[in-house]
């Protein structure tokens, strides 16, 4: 048993937490699986895999042929919750959209998710990237604007224990992969109050990202611009970019601090 385990409180629900093991194994390269395939990604047996997806089947979260299992667009209510409640895309939207009218550049925000950040919302202009983007989309923080944001509004110690766990693979060659630089980019923009990175996650494209701020001053969001690289140089985009979206940032902790609109 590892150590997590053993730490685990005597509340610990692990049914649970295989069944919700059991709905992550489906994603966009792998939207059907067999019975074999759901217990091989979770590391259930076939009989426990079984259960819970029959469950889920029950619950209507899960359609099957008999052969291959499915989510079905009823799992869309479990996310729905979470975005409901944070009432932050419906604070956002408004702002979102006046600021990518204003640059003509797509516009999104994130929360931090583990080592992740997650799309909340977010409003397109034309495509420049080849990787879609939508909400629920997850990349990883260390070679975001938004992702950096976030990682330097954090406590001393997480960051901490970030810098030493995470895995920094090189997405495209800029980007940064020794935590020694991570760090001091992130002391950085934890001064400055904002994060430009200069395709650090895909060719051709730069993005730049502010803090969204919650009451007690901690920072609980991020959003964000993205541009390709032909829009100019990165001082350009920088002094283009910027003013408007602290000004959006601004607007939306504004609107957040007041309570969600109904």
């Amino acid at each position: 048993m590892s150590d997590e385990a053993t730490a685990r409180s005597g509340e610990f629900v692990q049914s649970l937490e295989r069944g919700l093991a059991v709905i992550r194994a489906f994603d966009a390269e792998h939207p059907q699986l067999t019975l074999s395939e759901v217990a091989r990604a979770t590391g259930l047996t076939r009989a426990a895999a079984r259960r819970f997806l029959l469950t889920l089947v029950e619950l209507g979260y899960v359609r099957t042929d008999g052969r291959l299992f499915s989510l079905r667009p009823r799992i869309l209510d479990l996310g729905y919750a979470y975005l409901s409640s944070l009432s932050l895309p419906e604070v956002a939207q408004p702002h979102m959209e006046a600021l990518v009218a204003q640059v003509h550049e797509s516009c999104s925000v994130s929360v931090l998710d583990g080592d992740e950040v997650v799309y909340v919302a977010r409003v397109p202009t034309k495509r420049i990237m080849t990787v879609g983007i939508s909400v629920g989309t997850r990349f990883p923080a260390y070679a975001t604007s938004m992702g950096r944001v976030l990682l330097a509004g954090q406590p001393p110690r997480w960051l901490d224990d970030y810098l030493a766990t995470a895995q920094l693979r090189p997405l495209t060659r800029r980007t940064v992969t020794d935590p020694a630089k991570l760090r001091d980019i992130l002391t950085k923009i934890a001064n400055q109050g904002y994060a430009l990175v200069d395709q650090e996650l895909e060719e051709g494209l730069r993005s730049l990202a502010a803090p969204i701020h919650g009451d007690n001053g901690s920072v609980v969001a991020a959003v964000n611009v993205s541009a390709h690289a032909s829009r100019g140089s990165f001082e350009m985009i920088r002094r283009e970019l910027l003013p408007p979206l602290l000004a959006t940032a601004k607007r939306i902790e504004e609107d957040l601090s007041a309570g969600p609109r109904r």
